[in-house]
This record gives C-alpha cells, sequence and structure tokens, in this order.
C-alpha cells in the first residue's frame, strides 16, 4: 500500500472516531516522510481526540516548525497546553495564533488535499 492509500484509511478511521486507529496508522507514515505537514497535522489531530496529549502536544510543536507561518497550528498547540492544564504557556501560542488571524474554534479541523501530499 502507498503512503497516500494509508493516509486515506487512517482519515477514514479519523472520520468514524477512531483516533487512536487513525494515529497508529499515521505514526510511521508521519515517522518516514517527516516534512509532510498534511500528516503531521492529522496525526495531531489524531493524538489530541484520544487524549495522548504528550504526543499532541510533541506533533503541534513539530507542525510549527513546519510551518512557523500557520496561525492554526499555533491555535491547535494552545489548546493541548490548556488541556495539559499549562494555560500560562498556552497563553503565548494563542497571542501568536491571533496576530496570525487564526480565531478560536472549539473544534480542531483540519482540510487536506492529494495535493498536500505530494
Amino acid at each position: 500500500m502507498t503512503s497516500y492509500e494509508e493516509f486515506e484509511r487512517a482519515t477514514l478511521f479519523f472520520d468514524a472516531r477512531d483516533y487512536a486507529g487513525a494515529a497508529r496508522l499515521l505514526a510511521p507514515i508521519a515517522a518516514g516522510d517527516p516534512g509532510n505537514r498534511s500528516v503531521v497535522e492529522l496525526l495531531g489531530r489524531a493524538y489530541f481526540h484520544s487524549a495522548q496529549l504528550g504526543r499532541a502536544e510533541e506533533t503541534f510543536r513539530r507542525l510549527v516548525e513546519l510551518d512557523p507561518c500557520n496561525g492554526w497550528a499555533y491555535e491547535a498547540l494552545a489548546r493541548t497546553l490548556e488541556r495539559r492544564s499549562r494555560p500560562d504557556e498556552a497563553r503565548r501560542f494563542r497571542r501568536l495564533a491571533r496576530a496570525m488571524g487564526a480565531e478560536a474554534s472549539e473544534e480542531i479541523e483540519v482540510s487536506v488535499t492529494a495535493a498536500d501530499l505530494a
């Protein structure tokens, strides 16, 4: 199976709310292609929703490094830090997200296209 097919499969798991299953499928893809922002983003979301907050934090920090102009990534990191009871640290990332135009969100969302995986 190609990485793209595995990604599509992981997306199906995610959409079915099997976040832990999606994370298991996405982790090796992200390890094989650590610069793929779409995979890293969905992996972070899967970790977040499956309450693997340490892994979510690490993954969202990597996303911020990969795409430092992505306000959404800062927002996701802030939400993760808040869930880890670190609101003071989260505040810094929330301010950066706002400065970049990202709005507060109740839900962490992502939109991925096949072009993002190339």
